[in-house]
Protein backbone atom coordinates (compact mmCIF):
# COMPACT_ATOMS: atom_id res chain seq x y z
CA UNK A 1 0.00 0.00 0.00
CA UNK A 2 1.36 3.40 -0.96
CA UNK A 3 2.27 6.10 1.53
CA UNK A 4 0.07 9.15 2.01
CA UNK A 5 1.27 12.75 1.87
CA UNK A 6 0.02 16.28 2.35
CA UNK A 7 0.62 18.25 -0.85
CA UNK A 8 -1.24 21.49 -0.18
CA UNK A 9 -2.21 23.61 2.82
CA UNK A 10 -4.26 26.76 3.22
CA UNK A 11 -5.88 28.95 5.84
CA UNK A 12 -7.97 32.09 5.94
CA UNK A 13 -7.12 34.85 8.35
CA UNK A 14 -8.77 34.08 11.68
CA UNK A 15 -10.97 37.05 12.58
CA UNK A 16 -13.53 37.99 15.21
CA UNK A 17 -16.29 38.63 12.69
CA UNK A 18 -16.12 37.54 9.06
CA UNK A 19 -18.36 39.71 6.83
CA UNK A 20 -19.24 37.07 4.22
CA UNK A 21 -21.09 33.75 4.12
CA UNK A 22 -19.75 30.42 5.40
CA UNK A 23 -19.14 29.22 1.84
CA UNK A 24 -17.06 32.33 1.10
CA UNK A 25 -15.16 31.84 4.35
CA UNK A 26 -14.43 28.19 3.57
CA UNK A 27 -13.35 29.09 0.05
CA UNK A 28 -10.52 31.28 1.39
CA UNK A 29 -8.70 28.36 2.97
CA UNK A 30 -9.53 26.08 0.04
CA UNK A 31 -8.24 28.57 -2.54
CA UNK A 32 -4.91 28.99 -0.75
CA UNK A 33 -4.42 25.22 -0.48
CA UNK A 34 -5.28 24.66 -4.15
CA UNK A 35 -2.83 27.35 -5.20
CA UNK A 36 -0.22 25.88 -2.88
CA UNK A 37 -0.67 22.44 -4.48
CA UNK A 38 -1.08 23.89 -7.99
CA UNK A 39 -4.24 21.85 -8.58
CA UNK A 40 -7.58 22.41 -10.28
CA UNK A 41 -10.90 21.17 -8.98
CA UNK A 42 -10.76 18.31 -11.49
CA UNK A 43 -7.77 16.94 -9.57
CA UNK A 44 -9.79 16.53 -6.35
CA UNK A 45 -11.39 13.08 -6.10
CA UNK A 46 -13.34 13.72 -2.89
CA UNK A 47 -13.82 16.35 -0.20
CA UNK A 48 -14.22 16.16 3.57
CA UNK A 49 -15.97 19.10 5.26
CA UNK A 50 -15.41 19.60 8.99
CA UNK A 51 -17.15 21.79 11.57
CA UNK A 52 -19.26 21.79 14.71
CA UNK A 53 -22.75 22.25 13.25
CA UNK A 54 -24.42 23.93 16.23
CA UNK A 55 -22.88 27.26 15.24
CA UNK A 56 -24.16 27.29 11.66
CA UNK A 57 -27.60 28.10 10.28
CA UNK A 58 -26.85 25.93 7.24
CA UNK A 59 -27.66 22.25 7.60
CA UNK A 60 -25.47 19.77 5.70
CA UNK A 61 -22.77 22.27 4.67
CA UNK A 62 -20.75 19.60 2.83
CA UNK A 63 -23.12 19.58 -0.13
CA UNK A 64 -23.32 23.36 -0.20
CA UNK A 65 -19.53 23.70 -0.24
CA UNK A 66 -19.02 21.01 -2.87
CA UNK A 67 -21.33 22.90 -5.20
CA UNK A 68 -19.82 26.31 -4.45
CA UNK A 69 -16.22 25.13 -4.91
CA UNK A 70 -16.87 23.20 -8.10
CA UNK A 71 -16.30 19.78 -6.56
CA UNK A 72 -19.45 18.09 -7.88
CA UNK A 73 -20.07 15.30 -8.78
CA UNK A 74 -17.20 13.95 -6.65
CA UNK A 75 -18.33 12.53 -3.29
CA UNK A 76 -18.22 14.72 -0.22
CA UNK A 77 -18.25 13.73 3.45
CA UNK A 78 -19.05 15.59 6.66
CA UNK A 79 -17.02 15.07 9.85
CA UNK A 80 -17.74 16.46 13.32
CA UNK A 81 -15.79 15.82 16.50
CA UNK A 82 -16.09 19.24 18.12
CA UNK A 83 -12.77 21.12 18.22
CA UNK A 84 -10.84 18.23 16.64
CA UNK A 85 -13.08 17.98 13.58
CA UNK A 86 -10.53 18.82 10.89
CA UNK A 87 -7.84 16.57 12.42
CA UNK A 88 -10.42 13.79 12.34
CA UNK A 89 -11.14 14.86 8.75
CA UNK A 90 -7.48 14.34 7.85
CA UNK A 91 -7.66 10.91 9.47
CA UNK A 92 -10.65 10.08 7.23
CA UNK A 93 -8.88 11.46 4.15
CA UNK A 94 -5.81 9.36 4.96
CA UNK A 95 -8.03 6.28 5.18
CA UNK A 96 -9.79 7.04 1.89
CA UNK A 97 -6.45 7.43 0.11
CA UNK A 98 -4.70 4.55 1.86
CA UNK A 99 -7.57 2.21 0.97
CA UNK A 100 -7.28 3.12 -2.70
CA UNK A 101 -10.77 4.54 -2.96
CA UNK A 102 -9.45 8.01 -3.84
CA UNK A 103 -6.14 9.50 -4.97
CA UNK A 104 -6.49 13.14 -3.85
CA UNK A 105 -8.79 14.38 -1.06
CA UNK A 106 -9.37 17.95 0.17
CA UNK A 107 -10.14 18.41 3.88
CA UNK A 108 -11.88 21.73 4.51
CA UNK A 109 -12.48 22.90 8.08
CA UNK A 110 -14.46 26.02 8.91
CA UNK A 111 -16.42 27.83 11.59
CA UNK A 112 -18.23 31.14 11.57
CA UNK A 113 -18.84 31.58 15.27
CA UNK A 114 -19.90 35.21 14.94
CA UNK A 115 -23.26 34.15 13.48
CA UNK A 116 -24.48 33.80 17.05
CA UNK A 117 -23.89 35.85 20.21
CA UNK A 118 -21.16 35.11 22.73
CA UNK A 119 -23.69 33.85 25.27
CA UNK A 120 -25.28 31.58 22.65
CA UNK A 121 -21.83 30.31 21.72
CA UNK A 122 -21.08 29.45 25.36
CA UNK A 123 -24.41 27.67 25.66
CA UNK A 124 -23.61 25.53 22.62
CA UNK A 125 -20.16 24.76 23.98
CA UNK A 126 -21.82 23.63 27.18
CA UNK A 127 -23.93 21.25 25.13
CA UNK A 128 -20.68 19.53 24.13
CA UNK A 129 -21.14 17.89 27.52
CA UNK A 130 -23.95 15.46 28.31
CA UNK A 131 -27.20 17.43 27.96
CA UNK A 132 -28.98 15.09 30.39
CA UNK A 133 -26.51 14.83 33.23
CA UNK A 134 -24.03 17.74 33.06
CA UNK A 135 -24.73 20.77 30.88
CA UNK A 136 -28.07 21.63 32.61
CA UNK A 137 -25.97 22.57 35.64
CA UNK A 138 -24.33 25.41 33.72
CA UNK A 139 -20.97 23.88 32.91
CA UNK A 140 -18.98 25.86 30.33
CA UNK A 141 -15.56 25.30 28.75
CA UNK A 142 -13.64 27.71 31.05
CA UNK A 143 -15.18 26.07 34.12
CA UNK A 144 -14.28 22.58 32.92
CA UNK A 145 -10.66 23.46 32.23
CA UNK A 146 -10.52 25.40 35.51
CA UNK A 147 -11.20 22.09 37.27
CA UNK A 148 -8.21 20.55 35.51
CA UNK A 149 -6.08 23.57 36.39
CA UNK A 150 -7.05 23.33 40.05
CA UNK A 151 -6.29 19.60 40.13
CA UNK A 152 -2.90 20.15 38.48
CA UNK A 153 -2.08 22.88 40.96
CA UNK A 154 -3.08 20.76 43.94
CA UNK A 155 -1.09 17.70 42.85
CA UNK A 156 2.00 19.26 41.28
CA UNK A 157 2.28 22.74 42.73
CA UNK A 158 1.65 24.44 39.41
CA UNK A 159 1.08 28.17 39.84
CA UNK A 160 -0.73 30.98 38.11
CA UNK A 161 2.69 32.32 37.17
CA UNK A 162 3.48 29.06 35.35
CA UNK A 163 0.32 29.42 33.30
CA UNK A 164 1.01 33.08 32.57
CA UNK A 165 4.36 32.15 31.02
CA UNK A 166 2.52 30.02 28.45
CA UNK A 167 0.41 33.00 27.37
CA UNK A 168 3.50 35.21 27.18
CA UNK A 169 5.11 32.67 24.84
CA UNK A 170 1.95 32.47 22.72
CA UNK A 171 1.87 36.25 22.30
CA UNK A 172 5.57 36.32 21.43
CA UNK A 173 4.78 34.35 18.28
CA UNK A 174 1.22 35.55 17.73
CA UNK A 175 2.64 38.98 16.95
CA UNK A 176 4.46 37.37 13.99
CA UNK A 177 1.40 35.56 12.61
CA UNK A 178 -0.56 37.70 10.17
CA UNK A 179 -3.46 35.23 10.27
CA UNK A 180 -3.94 35.45 14.05
CA UNK A 181 -6.77 37.28 15.83
CA UNK A 182 -4.64 38.52 18.73
CA UNK A 183 -1.36 40.10 17.67
CA UNK A 184 -0.60 42.28 20.66
CA UNK A 185 2.29 41.71 23.08
CA UNK A 186 1.49 40.14 26.45
CA UNK A 187 3.91 40.60 29.32
CA UNK A 188 4.19 38.68 32.56
CA UNK A 189 3.44 41.85 34.56
CA UNK A 190 -0.03 42.14 33.03
CA UNK A 191 -1.21 39.15 35.07
CA UNK A 192 -0.35 40.81 38.39
CA UNK A 193 -1.97 44.14 37.48
CA UNK A 194 -5.59 44.18 38.71
CA UNK A 195 -6.35 46.98 36.24
CA UNK A 196 -5.18 44.95 33.26
CA UNK A 197 -7.78 42.92 31.36
CA UNK A 198 -5.45 39.90 31.17
CA UNK A 199 -5.68 39.42 34.94
CA UNK A 200 -9.49 39.52 35.05
CA UNK A 201 -11.23 36.42 36.45
CA UNK A 202 -13.10 34.01 34.16
CA UNK A 203 -13.39 30.74 36.09
CA UNK A 204 -11.02 30.46 39.02
CA UNK A 205 -8.12 29.93 38.75
CA UNK A 206 -8.27 30.82 35.02
CA UNK A 207 -8.12 34.46 33.99
CA UNK A 208 -8.83 36.25 30.70
CA UNK A 209 -5.22 35.76 29.62
CA UNK A 210 -5.49 32.01 30.18
CA UNK A 211 -8.31 31.62 27.64
CA UNK A 212 -8.37 31.63 23.85
CA UNK A 213 -10.93 33.64 21.89
CA UNK A 214 -13.71 32.54 19.56
CA UNK A 215 -13.01 33.30 15.90
CA UNK A 216 -14.23 32.86 12.34
CA UNK A 217 -11.92 31.03 9.99
CA UNK A 218 -11.24 28.18 7.59
CA UNK A 219 -8.42 25.80 6.76
CA UNK A 220 -7.73 23.27 4.03
CA UNK A 221 -5.40 20.27 3.84
CA UNK A 222 -4.95 18.35 0.57
CA UNK A 223 -3.97 14.70 0.94
CA UNK A 224 -2.69 12.46 -1.86
CA UNK A 225 -1.36 8.98 -2.48
CA UNK A 226 2.39 8.53 -2.90
CA UNK A 227 2.52 8.40 -6.69
CA UNK A 228 0.40 11.52 -7.07
CA UNK A 229 2.29 13.33 -4.33
CA UNK A 230 5.66 12.74 -5.96
CA UNK A 231 4.33 13.77 -9.36
CA UNK A 232 2.51 16.90 -8.18
CA UNK A 233 4.55 18.21 -5.27
CA UNK A 234 8.19 19.21 -4.84
CA UNK A 235 8.02 18.99 -1.03
CA UNK A 236 5.44 16.42 0.03
CA UNK A 237 5.02 16.03 3.79
CA UNK A 238 4.29 12.45 4.79
CA UNK A 239 1.64 11.32 7.25
CA UNK A 240 3.62 8.91 9.43
CA UNK A 241 1.40 8.34 12.43
CA UNK A 242 -2.23 8.83 13.43
CA UNK A 243 -3.77 8.34 16.84
CA UNK A 244 -7.33 8.88 18.00
CA UNK A 245 -9.26 8.14 21.18
CA UNK A 246 -12.43 9.04 23.04
CA UNK A 247 -13.36 9.30 26.70
CA UNK A 248 -16.43 9.57 28.90
CA UNK A 249 -18.42 12.68 27.99
CA UNK A 250 -19.29 13.12 31.67
CA UNK A 251 -16.44 14.16 33.91
CA UNK A 252 -17.99 11.92 36.55
CA UNK A 253 -16.75 9.05 34.37
CA UNK A 254 -13.13 10.24 34.51
CA UNK A 255 -10.63 9.17 37.15
CA UNK A 256 -7.74 11.57 36.38
CA UNK A 257 -7.95 15.39 36.23
CA UNK A 258 -4.28 16.31 35.81
CA UNK A 259 -4.15 15.27 32.15
CA UNK A 260 -6.30 14.05 29.27
CA UNK A 261 -6.44 10.29 28.74
CA UNK A 262 -7.45 10.74 25.09
CA UNK A 263 -4.26 12.67 24.38
CA UNK A 264 -2.13 10.06 26.11
CA UNK A 265 -3.75 7.20 24.20
CA UNK A 266 -3.81 8.98 20.84
CA UNK A 267 -0.19 10.01 21.30
CA UNK A 268 0.87 6.45 22.09
CA UNK A 269 -0.89 5.17 18.96
CA UNK A 270 0.66 7.83 16.74
CA UNK A 271 4.18 7.29 18.11
CA UNK A 272 3.90 3.52 17.57
CA UNK A 273 2.52 3.90 14.03
CA UNK A 274 5.27 6.37 13.09
CA UNK A 275 8.00 4.39 14.83
CA UNK A 276 9.20 7.42 16.79
CA UNK A 277 9.32 8.62 20.39
CA UNK A 278 8.65 12.00 22.02
CA UNK A 279 12.37 12.83 21.90
CA UNK A 280 12.27 12.57 18.09
CA UNK A 281 9.71 15.40 17.67
CA UNK A 282 11.35 18.58 16.36
CA UNK A 283 8.32 20.90 16.41
CA UNK A 284 4.77 20.56 17.74
CA UNK A 285 1.37 22.19 17.67
CA UNK A 286 -0.76 21.43 20.72
CA UNK A 287 -4.35 22.33 21.56
CA UNK A 288 -3.97 25.34 23.87
CA UNK A 289 -7.58 26.45 24.21
CA UNK A 290 -6.50 27.35 27.76
CA UNK A 291 -3.01 27.72 29.19
CA UNK A 292 -3.53 24.65 31.37
CA UNK A 293 -4.37 22.65 28.23
CA UNK A 294 -0.91 23.35 26.81
CA UNK A 295 0.71 22.48 30.14
CA UNK A 296 -1.11 19.14 30.23
CA UNK A 297 -0.22 18.47 26.58
CA UNK A 298 3.51 18.70 27.38
CA UNK A 299 3.03 15.90 29.88
CA UNK A 300 0.42 13.84 28.03
CA UNK A 301 2.65 13.67 24.93
CA UNK A 302 5.79 12.70 26.83
CA UNK A 303 7.70 15.96 26.35
CA UNK A 304 7.88 16.16 30.14
CA UNK A 305 7.07 13.87 33.04
CA UNK A 306 3.78 14.46 34.89
CA UNK A 307 4.07 17.63 36.92
CA UNK A 308 7.26 18.77 35.18
CA UNK A 309 5.71 20.55 32.19
CA UNK A 310 6.13 23.91 33.91
CA UNK A 311 9.91 23.56 33.71
CA UNK A 312 9.75 23.45 29.89
CA UNK A 313 8.23 26.88 29.53
CA UNK A 314 10.27 28.36 32.39
CA UNK A 315 13.47 27.22 30.65
CA UNK A 316 12.11 28.34 27.25
CA UNK A 317 12.48 24.80 25.91
CA UNK A 318 9.16 25.28 24.09
CA UNK A 319 10.32 28.47 22.36
CA UNK A 320 11.49 28.44 18.74
CA UNK A 321 15.14 27.95 19.71
CA UNK A 322 14.37 25.40 22.43
CA UNK A 323 14.63 21.62 22.52
CA UNK A 324 10.92 21.10 21.73
CA UNK A 325 9.34 24.18 20.08
CA UNK A 326 5.58 24.24 20.71
CA UNK A 327 2.95 26.54 19.17
CA UNK A 328 5.41 28.90 17.55
CA UNK A 329 2.55 30.27 15.42
CA UNK A 330 0.96 31.67 18.59
CA UNK A 331 -1.32 28.70 19.18
CA UNK A 332 -5.05 29.03 19.76
CA UNK A 333 -4.32 31.59 22.49
CA UNK A 334 -3.18 34.03 19.80
CA UNK A 335 -4.73 32.71 16.59
CA UNK A 336 -8.20 32.25 18.00
CA UNK A 337 -10.24 29.07 17.87
CA UNK A 338 -12.68 28.67 14.94
CA UNK A 339 -13.65 25.18 16.03
CA UNK A 340 -13.87 23.27 12.74
CA UNK A 341 -10.83 25.01 11.24
CA UNK A 342 -8.45 24.62 14.18
CA UNK A 343 -6.93 21.20 13.49
CA UNK A 344 -6.31 22.06 9.84
CA UNK A 345 -4.59 25.30 10.90
CA UNK A 346 -2.33 23.36 13.26
CA UNK A 347 -1.44 20.86 10.53
CA UNK A 348 -0.77 23.71 8.10
CA UNK A 349 1.74 25.20 10.52
CA UNK A 350 3.65 21.93 10.88
CA UNK A 351 3.64 21.32 7.11
CA UNK A 352 5.13 24.78 6.53
CA UNK A 353 7.74 24.09 9.21
CA UNK A 354 8.75 20.78 7.60
CA UNK A 355 8.99 22.50 4.20
CA UNK A 356 11.16 25.29 5.68
CA UNK A 357 8.52 27.81 4.62
CA UNK A 358 7.44 29.19 8.00
CA UNK A 359 9.20 32.55 7.70
CA UNK A 360 9.83 34.40 10.97
CA UNK A 361 8.68 31.45 13.07
CA UNK A 362 10.78 28.83 11.25
CA UNK A 363 12.38 26.24 13.52
CA UNK A 364 15.87 25.15 12.47
CA UNK A 365 15.85 22.07 10.20
CA UNK A 366 12.84 20.13 11.60
CA UNK A 367 12.41 16.58 10.30
CA UNK A 368 9.42 15.36 12.31
CA UNK A 369 6.43 17.36 13.57
CA UNK A 370 3.43 16.56 15.76
CA UNK A 371 -0.11 17.95 15.97
CA UNK A 372 -2.24 17.44 19.11
CA UNK A 373 -5.91 18.40 18.66
CA UNK A 374 -8.55 17.91 21.36
CA UNK A 375 -12.34 17.95 20.98
CA UNK A 376 -14.43 19.10 23.92
CA UNK A 377 -12.99 18.66 27.39
CA UNK A 378 -10.92 15.65 26.44
CA UNK A 379 -13.88 13.90 24.82
CA UNK A 380 -12.02 13.40 21.53
CA UNK A 381 -8.27 13.27 21.04
CA UNK A 382 -6.29 13.28 17.80
CA UNK A 383 -2.53 13.16 17.37
CA UNK A 384 -0.94 13.38 13.90
CA UNK A 385 2.77 12.87 13.22
CA UNK A 386 4.24 14.27 10.00
CA UNK A 387 7.69 14.02 8.44
CA UNK A 388 9.70 15.40 5.53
Amino acid sequence: MSKVAIIGVGQSAFVRSYPGSIRELAFEGFKEAMQDARLTTKDIDASVICSAPEYDKQRSPAGVFAEYMGLNPQPTFYVESLCSSSSMGVRLAYSLVKSGLHDVVAVIGFQKMSEISSSESQERMGRGADIQWESPFGTMMPAYYAMFARAHMEKYGTTLEDLALIRVKAATYGQLNDKAVYRKPVTFDMFSDPENRMSGPVASPLRVGDCCANADGSSCIIVAKEEKAKALCKKPVWIMGLGAATASVNLAGRDVFTGLAVAQKAGKQAYEMAGVAPKDIDVAEVHDCFTIAEMMAYEDLGFARPGEGKALVKDKATYKEGSIPVNVDGGLLSKGHPIGATGGSQIRTIVLQLRDEAGDIQVKDPQIGLVHNIGGVGLYGNVTILAR
